[in-house]
């Protein structure tokens, strides 16, 4: 941890102690700083939330009744106060200035990477940081924090007042969506530069975002040029282990002025910063308040790791462990009998499973070279790649698409008629819509969008929620019970399931979890996402014999519910960034979780 004031200040500051104020504000400025300053990457309203937010704590600071508690305290003002920017500028023209006229303290990433000298990986995520979606900033700027020993997943928990499993969730999709984001940068930093990723980007404007994020990546994976830009990453965690926060500019430190501040009911005399390159007075209602900085961090760089080991980057999900290569792949050649009339020794025959084809059984697909000849090989009966259609993983005759509206910004007439073209009867509703960074729908959103996607007159599957759905009063409940009000149909319930407990009790555990689901609705259940992954522990991933054996049960118990009509692994490909969890190498080598799901059904 840095070194931040302890108890006995908070104690002092909060009874009226001045010279306590000074050391708390000062203490604890860098830690704001930091925060906000990645959340609201590259705009020049970092200095304000800073302001509010040190108005804020000093206002109120007499009405703290655990002092052991400030911190996680400040650090959930801080996030209130970023999200109540965000919401401020959705309405509001982009803030982001020229670089000719931007604050130099404005753009956080190139802050960072001047004033704690990154390079290597470091400077690589850094850089990477730029590319995220605005929800995933808010978080990364407390995970940062957490990853670099100045903050603990606890107070992570209570800043962004979710459970401790929905924070390791988001956190562990926002590493994902980090990790894409440092291939892209390896791959646009490239020397000599890819013609191919040179021609695709002819028409993109240079500004990072989530279209040319996921266009850039999904080239990387498709190109033998560009696609080492995933390997050797070393762990986010590692990178950043040892790291302190990051100094104040000198632009926030501005011009100390004494002032008279009331702070639990008692007056005395504190620095007062200038904000910015204004340098801004802080004012508040309290006639006055204390803002005291100028404290600079002491900052120790260390080299990177080595880089032994790459990590996977996943879709949907990140984990750091090393990625492992599949312990077992299908022998296809009948081995050639030996010359020898003497049965001394023979060499075992190669196991050659044979797929069981199951209706039930399906795969999330992306793109991979093979995705045709896979999803024949594996058995599947239906399968599905969150698009509302399969232009770029066409599959085999005989294999049913299942097509998807995504999110509210999908909710679009010539969307929804692709969807129904697509379709051979069903259609998937939006994709956790109760998670930031994914659909991140409110309930009342995805009701006033429901009459759209039910005038397709397709059998309708509720929205896919990552977790909670078995939870009265939880985003799947809500929108069940609104649903009935309204008499709006809902012809299946979509769940998502992960499991951290790779022990034989996961089965049951996502088992009872299905069950407990249709009991509460009633309806037949479609699990379009599951697995086992560990988002906050290690090791992320089970092993090849502990994914086999997840695997056999859980298939076994979902093809004997009759109310389960639909079951889909996540994902089919093993490649690059999913060799952990995935299913195939290529079309025809199945890995051991592969070889598991060809034989279930």
């Amino acid at each position: 941890m840095a070194d931040q004031p302890d108890i006995a200040t908070v104690v002092a500051a909060r009874a009226g102690d001045p010279a306590a104020i000074d050391r708390l504000v000062a203490g604890y400025m860098p830690l704001v700083y930091t925060i906000v300053g990645r959340a609201l990457e590259g705009h020049a309203d970092v200095d304000d939330v800073v302001q509010d937010v040190m108005l804020r704590v000093l206002r109120n600071l007499g009405d703290l009744r655990e002092p052991e508690s400030f911190r996680s305290w400040l650090v959930a003002i801080t996030v209130r106060q970023v999200r109540e920017r965000f919401r401020a500028r959705r309405g509001a023209p982009d803030a982001l200035l020229h670089e000719d006229v931007r604050d130099p303290g404005a753009d956080f990433t190139d802050l960072a990477i001047t004033r704690l000298e990154l390079s290597g990986q470091r400077r690589e995520t850094a850089e990477a940081t730029r590319w995220l979606d605005e929800d995933n900033r808010e978080l990364l700027s407390l995970w940062w924090l957490e990853a670099s020993g100045e903050l603990t997943r606890d107070e992570i928990v209570e800043a962004t007042e979710v459970t401790r499993q929905h924070a390791a969730v988001r956190i562990q999709r926002m590493k994902g969506q980090l990790e894409t984001a440092r291939a892209v940068v390896r791959a646009l930093n490239a020397q000599p530069a890819c013609p191919d990723l040179r021609l695709l980007t002819v028409p993109w404007d240079g500004t990072p975002g989530a279209l040319w994020r996921k266009r850039i990546a999904r080239h990387t994976r498709d190109c033998s040029y560009c696609s080492p830009s995933w390997n050797n990453l070393v762990a986010a965690e590692r990178l950043l282990a040892g790291m302190a926060l990051v100094p104040i500019p000198a632009a926030l430190t501005g011009k100390v002025v004494a002032a008279k501040t009331v702070v639990g009911g008692g007056t005395h005399l504190a620095a007062k910063i200038g904000l910015g390159v204004s340098q801004k007075v802080l004012t508040a209602a309290l006639s006055t308040v204390a803002v005291a900085g100028a404290a600079t961090a002491v900052v120790v760089i260390r080299q990177d790791p080595p880089p032994s080991t790459p990590t996977a980057a996943v879709l949907a999900t990140q984990s750091t462990a090393p990625r492992r290569t599949p312990s077992a792949t299908p022998a296809t050649a009948s081995p050639t009998p030996s010359p020898s009339p003497t049965p001394a020794k023979t060499s075992k025959k190669p196991v050659v499973i044979a797929a069981k084809a199951s209706k039930k059984k399906g795969v999330g697909v992306w793109e991979f070279t093979g995705v045709k000849a896979a999803l024949a090989d594996v058995g599947a009966g239906w399968y599905y790649n969150w698009a509302p259609n399969n232009d770029s993983v066409p599959g085999p005759s005989g294999v049913e698409f299942v097509p998807m509206i995504w999110g509210k910004a999908n909710v679009t007439d010539g969307t929804i008629a692709q969807a129904k073209k697509e379709s051979e009867g069903e259609l998937l509703g939006f994709n956790e819509p109760d998670m930031g960074g994914q659909a991140n729908m409110s309930v009342e959103d995805a009701l006033a969008d429901w009459p759209k996607l039910q005038a397709t007159g397709l059998r309708l599957g509720s929205p896919a929620v990552a977790y909670g759905g078995d939870t009265a009063g939880g985003w799947l409940d809500r929108f069940m019970t609104g649903a009935t009000d309204k008499g709006y149909r809902v012809d299946f319930i979509t769940l998502h399931w992960y499991g951290s407990d790779f022990s034989d009790a996961a089965v049951n555990q996502f088992l009872g979890y299905v069950d407990a689901v249709h009991k509460r609705y009633g309806k037949p259940i479609w699990i379009t996402e599951y697995g086992l992954m560990n988002f906050s522990g290690s090791p992320k991933y089970p092993s090849d014999a502990q994914k086999v054996a997840f695997i056999s049960g859980s298939t076994k118990g979902l093809e004997s519910r009759s109310f389960v009509e639909r079951y889909a692994w996540f994902g089919l490909p093993a490649v690059g960034d999913s060799v952990d969890f995935g299913l195939y190498k290529d079309g025809d080598s199945p890995t051991a979780a592969g070889q598991a799901y060809k034989a279930a059904g």
